[in-house]
């Protein structure tokens, strides 16, 4: 079968479809400031050009449906700047369980959330435990960028501190859609994880294992984090075709997973 979007089917093709085999994959992205060189739609963009790089790598034999992209969810971390789009984390994740909900009423049990934007991580990781203790589904959460980086392509800042709108998400953008990339204004923004590093600060972090809540503009005034003047659509193809391997490979363990592996209650 390959990948397939879930609107191309009609509704009697959904009887012939296998709750052990076939995978829905529900594709969460933003709308929200990127800085003063992307538009708000980078998330978005990305996240369908990365669909559309990875489906077509999904072998015939496995059996994949791609759901419509969410692209409004939990962007409130940029609501002081205009143009961010954002639902509470109320509703984004009570809107994702009820999608799960329905993917389970199709007859579905496998179920793979991915996202391109980082707002998205935590409330989507409730929502897969909630789909698999209301409805026994192998929930699995992920996002593109947990597939990694190029070996050798992107400097440590980026690497290891540009969580949005640097360098990395730049590069995406030259590669996917330069026409709406502003070169001009792409500066360095060093974020402030990068200052709390050399001022001494043992554990505390903006991300990680030991991350306080944060604004935007905590991290840096710009609402960017990132050497986005390195960008260059080189390292974006590179990115791209990474990522969306990884992705592939994650589909074909999720298929390979036998449901019955799942406890059962009583």
């Amino acid at each position: 079968m390959g990948a397939r979007f879930w609107g191309d089917l009609k509704t009697a093709d959904f009887a012939g479809l296998s709750a052990d085999n076939t995978i829905a994959v529900l594709p969460l992205a933003a709308i929200e400031q990127h800085g003063p060189h992307l538009p708000v739609s980078v998330d978005t963009t990305i996240m369908n050009a990365m669909l559309a790089e990875a489906m077509p790598l999904v072998p015939g034999d496995l059996d994949v449906l791609v759901l419509p992209t969410q692209a409004i969810c939990k962007s409130n971390e940029h609501l002081h700047s205009p143009g961010t789009l954002t639902l509470s984390w109320e509703s984004a994740t009570q809107g994702w369980i009820e999608i799960g909900e329905s993917v389970k009423r199709a007859g579905l049990r496998k179920l793979v959330i991915v996202t391109s934007h980082g707002g998205n991580i935590d409330p989507m990781k409730v929502v897969a435990r909630e789909l698999r203790v209301r409805h026994g589904m192998l929930a699995v959460t992920t996002a593109w960028r947990a597939f990694g980086l190029p070996p050798g392509v992107f400097a440590d800042l980026d690497a290891n501190h540009g969580i949005h709108a640097g360098d990395i998400e730049t590069s995406l953008m030259l590669h996917f859609r330069p026409d709406l990339v502003d070169m001009s204004k792409a500066g360095r923004f060093e974020p402030l994880t990068v200052g709390m590093a050399a001022e001494g600060y043992t554990w505390l972090r903006p991300t990680g294992l030991h991350a306080m809540a944060w604004m935007a503009q905590d991290v840096h005034a710009s609402g960017a984090a990132g050497d986005a003047s390195l960008a260059t659509a080189e390292k974006g193809k590179a990115t791209a075709a990474l990522q969306a391997k990884g992705f592939v490979e994650l589909l074909a363990d999720v298929a390979r997973f036998p449901l019955e592996r799942l406890h059962k209650a009583g």
